[in-house]
């Protein structure tokens, strides 16, 4: 190495003077016959991606906001839409759920792949560059018979080869299919982005349904104790009246009936609740016995907005993250076509090589070592029994097939809005409805129990009010509980948040 290192100072002058001069012709050979692949790129094989426009209707059959007295609560002001809910935990758990969830976790891992996919294909337009030396020490065998080949040695004789260079090949995209191919490969690496909005949106919803969910069984829970309280105490006044003559053995059985019954609800809605908070914490990537501290007390349903601004229909195409990643693999796959098709056309390609090579350390790095070779290659496949045609047909088959799965998307989520807008309508009718009859049946158990006392009725009518005090107080739970789902139900039709939809905006129309 320190011979080396002498040599090269030595003779530095003459070494990078030829070395230069010869560089010079490589690069204008090179530019010479890039300038000539540019002009024949001008046209680039496969089709121009154009974005469907699907038909949509005007405006939605159904609006939200149909009963005047539903309960008010802030709208959302950007994309976290949950916070319209008016619910602190709620907000919590779904921060929680945005930073741990797994299911967010093998959807980023997929954004990394296609990223990784698309720089691999951006990087196949560019040279590609090997370097490498070696030294070889050799001794030839003493046993050879005379009359030793050129370039051989002789008998017994040590020879010596110093060699340094590199190799250089560049495919030139001249029909654009390498084009198609990055083309490809940043649609897929879009798609995967929209594929992680639509995850994120589901996880969400799925984190606020069993939250709403574990609210309701709670409020279930509170009416079924609360009745149960009024129903002993009703058998506390059936006993007091049997003990005094004035009810019989039958009342007392029958108020005792109804207890017992009540009780046997309570153990139901307990578990529900401990599942809920189980189901909660696997979503959201907490051990489930972690959440029971934070979800065990018991809270109020989240409050439902009574208007949502529920758009356009045509608004769909930029704010469900489903039909965002469908249009892009449409994108995806029609770029495709061009890569098949760039195989019926011939390949350009430029290769080189240069360095230095001596059986001498002494003039290794002279100008005379050196070597060098550069020139244009050109392969065409003239027959392979339809092969690349057949692969065409195959990508244009793949692109109908997901323009065809982008129209069921569109449908679908047209059907998915238009159905939650009637159940998130009528929930709200229901709820007034329901109110009135707990209401009405309140008092009727106050007046039943009252005339009971007085002697003036007898204990079945408090029964009766009983029961369907209960019955009516549980299914005010439920359409309270009912009623959130269906706003969530909604948001998640709509694809969630209105800043992210505006944010957005165009996006479905934007292809690399």
């Amino acid at each position: 190495m320190a011979r080396l290192r002498e040599l090269a100072a030595a003779q530095p002058a003459s070494l990078q003077h030829g070395l230069r001069r010869r560089f010079t012709s490589v690069v204008s050979l090179a530019a010479s016959v890039t300038a000539s692949a540019g002009l024949l790129a001008a046209c680039t094989v496969g089709p121009d991606y154009v974005p469907p426009k699907p038909a949509m209707p005007a405006s939605f059959t159904e609006q939200t906001g149909a009963a005047s007295g539903a309960a008010k609560a802030p709208q959302p002001s950007d994309d976290a839409w949950w916070k319209g809910f008016g619910d602190a935990t709620l907000d919590s758990l779904m921060a929680d759920a945005l930073q741990s969830a797994p299911e967010l976790a093998v959807a980023e891992a997929r954004i990394r792949e296609a990223r990784a996919l698309r720089g691999i294909a951006g990087a196949d337009q560019y040279p590609t560059v090997d370097v490498g030396a070696k030294y070889d020490r050799t001794h030839g065998s003493a046993n050879v018979p005379v009359g030793v080949p050129p370039g051989g040695l002789g008998p017994g004789a040590n020879g010596n080869l110093w060699q340094a260079g590199f190799d250089a090949s560049w495919e030139i995209d001249v029909f654009g299919g390498k084009r198609r191919g990055v083309e490809a490969a940043d649609a897929s690496y879009q798609a995967a982005v929209a594929d992680l909005g639509d995850v994120e949106l589901t996880l969400l919803a799925e984190v606020a349904r069993n939250y709403i969910e574990l609210r309701g069984v709670q409020r279930q829970l509170a009416v079924a104790r609360s009745n149960l309280s009024i129903q002993q105490d009703s058998l506390s006044l059936t006993r007091s009246q049997f003990d005094a003559g004035l009810a019989s053995r039958l009342d007392v059985l029958r108020a005792q009936a109804q207890v017992s019954d009540t009780e046997a609800a309570i153990p139901t809605f307990e578990a529900d609740e401990r599942a809920s908070i189980y189901r909660i914490g696997a979503l959201i990537g907490h051990p489930p016995e972690q959440l029971l501290a934070q979800l065990d007390t018991p809270q109020a349903i989240p409050l439902a907005v009574a208007d949502v601004p529920v758009g356009l229909p045509s608004d769909l195409l930029r704010r469900r993250p489903d039909i965002r990643a469908a249009d892009h693999r449409i994108a995806a796959a029609n770029a495709r076509i061009g890569v098949a098709q760039a195989d019926l056309y011939p390949h350009f390609s430029l290769t080189g090589v240069a360095g230095l090579e001596s059986l001498n350390a002494s003039t290794f790095l002279t100008t005379p070592s050196r070597y060098f070779s550069i020139g244009p290659n050109i392969s065409w496949l003239i027959f392979d029994a339809g092969k690349v045609r057949f692969e065409m047909r195959a990508e244009e088959a793949r692109t109908a097939e997901a323009t065809a799965v982008y129209q069921r998307t569109v449908l679908g989520a047209l059907r998915d809005v238009e159905t939650a807008l009637v159940s998130y309508a009528q929930s709200q009718v229901r709820h007034e409805r329901l109110a009135a009859e707990v209401a009405a049946d309140r008092e009727a158990v106050s007046i039943a129990t009252r005339l009971y006392r007085q002697g003036l009725n007898d204990f079945l009518s408090v029964l009766d009010a009983e029961r369907s005090l209960y019955a009516a107080d549980d299914k005010l739970a439920q359409s309270d509980r009912d009623t959130a789902l269906a706003l969530v139900a909604l948001y998640k039709a709509l694809g969630g948040g209105w800043q992210e939809a505006a944010d957005t905006s165009g996006a479905a129309a934007q292809h690399p």
